[in-house]
């Protein structure tokens, strides 16, 4: 069975990532902490100051308030989620506009 032009690129694609992923995890040594708190160090090292606030706190007005952790997971849950739809959408779309096989080109055929 021969690949199609499609099914190697998918192959690569995959491919690269993970070299790239293994690569990485390979080459970095060190603590894989979270970017939440070292990402607001690194603004304030520069003078940066918010003109918002966190909209958790303006709609609950404490600034101490978090989601709980069920939903927090709830939400990332629905995130992933709908990633996975749209690139299950585009690669079925892509797949749709593959070339027709023989047997649905002479069905067309017999339509007109």
């Amino acid at each position: 069975m021969a690949l199609t032009n499609n099914q190697k690129l998918y192959i690569g694609c995959f491919a690269a990532i993970a070299v790239l992923c293994i690569a990485t995890l390979a080459a970095v040594s060190g603590d894989f902490g979270g970017s939440d708190d070292s990402g607001g160090e690194k603004a304030a090292e520069y003078g940066y100051e918010a003109w918002t606030g966190d909209i958790l706190t303006i709609i609950t007005g404490d600034p101490d308030y978090e989601l709980p952790g069920e939903t927090e997971s709830l939400l990332f849950a629905v995130q992933a989620a709908i990633g996975a739809i749209i690139i299950g959408y585009f690669i079925g779309f892509n797949a749709a506009k593959g070339p027709k096989s023989e047997k649905s080109v002479k069905s067309e055929d017999d339509k007109e």
